[in-house]
């Protein structure tokens, strides 16, 4: 053939489909094959040819077969630009009548080179390996040193070592119409509800009256029946199955040695002709326990000490199947001075209720919300970055559901537990008590109550009614569990596959060591033996990261917009008495008004999903680029279609309904 280049290439460069991924500076693509690499090959530029371009082709002429085409390198020479958008190249070997997929999904900078490589996570031949491991050394390397671990605080689940969310790289950045959308300040959102005027007012509410007209600008219809029912026995119990936070309840089968309450106490609260121990030998008393809470050094607000309780909380399922409170001490340790409130204690017994409405908020935004959520989000994220390359199947399958996360922390951890944040100007929980807590909420933390089915199981809640926080959550992890299964199996036949894969290994063992800080009694694996257990795991991270997040993030405004109701603060101590508050009591018990108004803000913000929201199951940036990832994804969206179907045709017959986890409603990741 001698020099005439008669070997051709066809390269299809796709430019993604968002906000600013355009480009008009000069590109050039370089081939690498199995048997040699072609010239450098400059795209058009200069002109409009990246611009509102989503499918661009061009011809490569060769010598010769350059062989299986194993990378392709791309790079960006700035003109007048700084980035662009390269959603793929599809190069097609005209000769061989072959097709290679190069999934790309990330920011090109200026004067920058990216080395693809072919998306089909298979095993590399011997002519590719070399090549293969020397692009996957220098890709990992360059996000070790992009994504470091750092402390945030001891105890805590290891973070990721920026503090500025411009520092990040454009890849997890928010999208420009999110960033452009979302401006994660109080003050925005304080203006928007219309109460601005009052953040830093320190006075206490002089009325129900008072608090109604602030809320009346803002509700919403969920938040609306909260505040015509948060009086009511009945919701109060039923806030602990679909309230923000419904992890806590618990089948109670002998009463705590430190918690006061006796037969004699309950017996009228109960149906005739039974008692309290009988009732629990049915399985019809459950416990609520804040143990964690107990001596907590609560916040100081304006120079004032605030105090938030450890309550015990004893519930009776009535014959009617509804969950009612019986029972509920304040503190901890028992005592003359830590009274037994009961439903026959009048006013006691709402200002008892308040406290213990106030405790949930505190433990639900800081150990379930936060915690158990965001911080091994971001954990699971990091350890993703660090040890998985991007052709890797698990990095295509855990990216997805890591979107916004390293971001939205960032952000959380200036805007909201910052000196300035929500938490120390407005919640208990502020403070320099705040990691204290944490460490403490971390330092048990295990392996099974982050799998739902055996946290069901380990409280005993499997059977108790209207629970539909465990409904929709069991078909959603079972919908999971079948997802990552198929995919796990396709890519791993054997469990020897799963021992082999270092880079799995690795991955295994940072989320061990940075987010469970070495603690074998967490429960959670450092290495993986066997496809089952991989299986297991994965579910429980895609879970956590989407399921889970929205089922404690979603109803944050609905149920604390109406503040009585989830109080975030409080300014006096525990009553030590029974008999004698009035409404003037209660009153000056709750949050303060700026509290008040900042929490509402906070929670309002967080309860939002932005324009470019990305629903559970949907993967818009395409990473596998095999027939059977690709059906089982669709296969996948349509079993969540069915699950969402199905809740919303029995909402139609709730009041309130649980939309919480509704999968056409729930953020792929920790996005908010």
């Amino acid at each position: 053939m001698g020099n005439k280049l008669s070997y051709v290439y066809h390269i299809s460069v796709i430019t993604a489909d968002c906000s600013h991924a355009s480009t008009i500076d000069s590109l050039s693509v370089t081939l690498i094959g199995t048997k040699g690499q072609s010239n450098k090959m400059k795209l058009d530029h200069k002109g409009l040819h990246f611009f509102n371009e989503r499918h661009k082709q061009y011809k490569m002429h060769c010598k010769e077969s350059l062989g299986d085409i194993v990378l392709v390198r791309l790079e960006h020479a700035r003109f007048q630009g700084k980035r662009w958008f390269c959603s793929k190249v599809i190069v097609e070997d005209c000769a061989g009548r072959r097709s290679f997929r190069f999934p790309c999904n990330s920011w090109v900078k200026k004067n920058q080179s990216v080395e693809l490589r072919e998306g089909t996570a298979k095993k590399p031949s011997e002519d590719e390996l070399d090549i293969l491991k020397q692009n996957r050394e220098k890709e990992l390397d360059q996000r070790r040193k992009t994504f470091r671990w750092k402390t945030y605080a001891e105890g805590m689940p290891k973070c990721v070592d920026i503090k500025k969310t411009c520092d990040l790289p454009l890849d997890v950045q928010f999208s420009f119409s999110k960033n452009t959308e979302f401006q994660f300040t109080l003050t925005s959102a304080l203006v928007k509800l219309k109460l601005a005027e009052f953040i830093h007012l320190q006075t206490h509410w002089r009325s129900m009256e008072d608090i109604e007209k602030y809320f009346g600008v803002n509700k919403t219809k969920e938040s609306e029946f909260v505040k015509s029912m948060w009086e009511e026995d009945t919701f109060f119990g039923y806030q602990f199955l679909n309230g923000c936070n419904p992890i806590m309840i618990k089948k109670c089968k002998e009463i705590p040695s430190n918690f006061a309450v006796t037969n004699d106490m309950v017996s009228r609260f109960l149906e005739k002709s039974t008692s309290l121990q009988n009732e629990m030998q049915k399985g019809n008393i459950y416990l609520v326990d804040y143990q964690l809470l107990d001596e907590f050094p609560a916040n100081t607000i304006h120079g004032k000490l605030q105090y938030l309780p450890a309550p015990l909380c004893l519930l009776y399922k009535d014959p009617d199947n509804q969950l009612k409170p019986i029972a509920i001490q304040l503190k901890q340790k028992a005592h003359p001075q830590n009274p037994i409130f009961l439903p026959s204690h009048s006013a006691d017994w709402l200002l008892a209720k308040i406290y213990v409405r106030s405790a949930d908020f505190n433990y639900f935004q800081l150990i379930t919300h936060l915690l158990h959520t965001h911080l091994l989000a971001e954990v699971f994220c990091m350890a993703t970055h660090r040890n998985l390359a991007s052709v890797h199947p698990l990095y295509k399958l855990l990216i997805p559901h890591t979107r916004y996360t390293l971001q939205i922390n960032i952000m959380a951890r200036d805007k909201l537990l910052g000196k300035s944040g929500v938490f120390q100007k407005s919640i208990s929980t502020g403070g320099k008590g705040l990691p204290k807590l944490l460490q403490k909420a971390h330092s048990c933390l295990t392996y099974r109550s982050l799998c739902l089915p055996e946290d069901i199981a380990a409280r005993g809640v499997e059977d108790i009614p209207c629970y539909y926080y465990r409904q929709d959550g069991m078909k959603l992890w079972n919908t999971i569990k079948w997802f990552v299964e198929e995919m796990i199996k396709y890519y791993y036949p054997s469990d020897r596959d799963v021992i082999k894969d270092t880079e799995l290994q690795d991955w295994a063992k940072e989320i061990f060591s940075n987010g469970f800080l070495n603690r074998k009694e967490s429960g959670i694996p450092e290495s993986f033996r066997t496809v089952h257990e991989l299986i297991k795991f994965l579910t429980m991270v895609l879970y956590t990261c989407s399921v889970q997040h929205n089922a404690v993030n979603g109803g944050q405004f609905d149920f604390a917009a109406w503040m009585p109701n989830a109080s975030p603060t409080l300014r006096r101590p525990p009553p030590s008495f029974v008999g004698g508050t009035t409404q003037q009591d209660i009153l000056k018990s709750i949050a303060d008004v700026g509290s008040t108004v900042r929490t509402l803000a906070a929670v309002w913000l967080l309860s939002r999903n932005s324009d470019d929201f990305v629903k559970l199951g949907d993967y818009p940036e395409e990473r596998f680029t095999e027939e059977t990832p690709r059906k089982l994804i669709s296969e996948f969206q349509s079993a969540l279609q069915h699950i969402d179907g199905e809740i919303a045709l029995r909402n139609k017959t709730l009041n309130p309904g649980y939309p919480y986890l509704r999968p056409a409603l729930m953020e792929n990741s920790v996005a908010i």
